[in-house]
């Protein structure tokens, strides 16, 4: 069985872009398993995957990182990667369905791990919003914060690969996208328009526009409920294969396992710089 991917809310289960592509575990939190059950639902998908790699948003509550971290423990297992990621809801789940997709590819389960790192600089993910007034994920200066109070005042912010923040109105410039080839996908929350479909995706030149229900986090990540978030991701397995393929590998230090880039992916080892030149 492949690499199993698993993670802490259904929402960032995106549907597979083909038949192969497998689906990936959602992990109960504290609050819907006790300790026992949960370790319990770890072991099964040890048992069937022989590694599991789950990946760990940076909004997800205390209480939920610490049961992870328990799980793993208290199991003795090197099989389980805590992959945290920093990206906003949507582009959160477009990356676990790439990491799903390389399952089925001929990656070791440390190549997939560490291509979560990778792979994160490759998805441009930011949002429509109607206020920056309680958006803390990206840098707002007190212009753009004045302005929020403004009535009708729209801003396209850009949280990844780089943050990037204009309010939208005459000669503005829109974020800038990206210089590959990509599918924009998109979430609808309170507010309304068509301008991903419309401005977007043309100033984007994106093959491909897919819209997907809103992430429950989405709306305390983005500090309002009145956004449209949006995230363009590869798509074309070919494409991301080569990606990590042609990334140079080598063993882990420390667990053995392999990895690309400077840090494994299972048991989070630095790998000097002088081992990579």
């Amino acid at each position: 069985m492949p690499t199993a991917i698993a993670v802490t809310s259904a929402d960032l289960v995106l549907p597979a872009p083909d038949r192969h592509t497998p689906s990936a575990a959602v992990l109960h939190p504290p609050d819907r398993l006790d300790l026992e059950q949960a370790l319990a639902e770890t072991a099964a998908l040890l048992d069937l995957h022989g590694h599991l790699l789950v990946v760990v948003p940076s909004w997800l509550p205390a209480p939920a990182v610490r049961r992870l971290h328990t799980v793993r423990a208290i199991l003795e297992t090197d099989r389980i990667a805590l992959l945290g990621i920093d990206l906003p809801p949507l582009a959160t789940a477009l990356l676990v369905r790439q990491l799903r997709q390389l399952t089925v590819c001929d990656f070791s389960p440390g190549i997939i791990a560490s291509a979560a790192r990778l792979l994160s600089h490759y998805i441009h993910a930011g949002a429509l919003l109607s206020s920056v007034a309680k958006l803390d994920r990206v840098p707002v200066d007190l212009k753009a914060h004045a302005r929020s109070w403004v009535s009708g005042a729209q801003f396209a912010v850009l949280a990844n690969p780089t943050p990037h923040l204009v309010k939208l109105g005459p000669g503005a410039v829109l974020p800038p996208g990206p210089a590959f080839a990509t599918h924009l996908s998109f979430a609808r929350g309170q507010l309304p328009g068509d301008w991903i479909a419309a401005e977007l995706a043309p100033a984007w030149q994106v093959q491909g526009v897919l819209e997907n229900p809103l992430p429950a986090d989405s709306p305390a990540w983005w500090g309002t409920p009145k956004l449209i978030e949006f995230a363009a991701a590869i798509p074309d397995i070919a494409v991301l294969y080569q990606l990590v393929a042609s990334v140079r590998r080598e063993d882990c230090r420390w667990c053995g396992l392999e990895l690309i880039g400077d840090r494994c992916g299972f048991c989070a080892t630095q790998i000097p710089a002088l081992s990579r030149t």
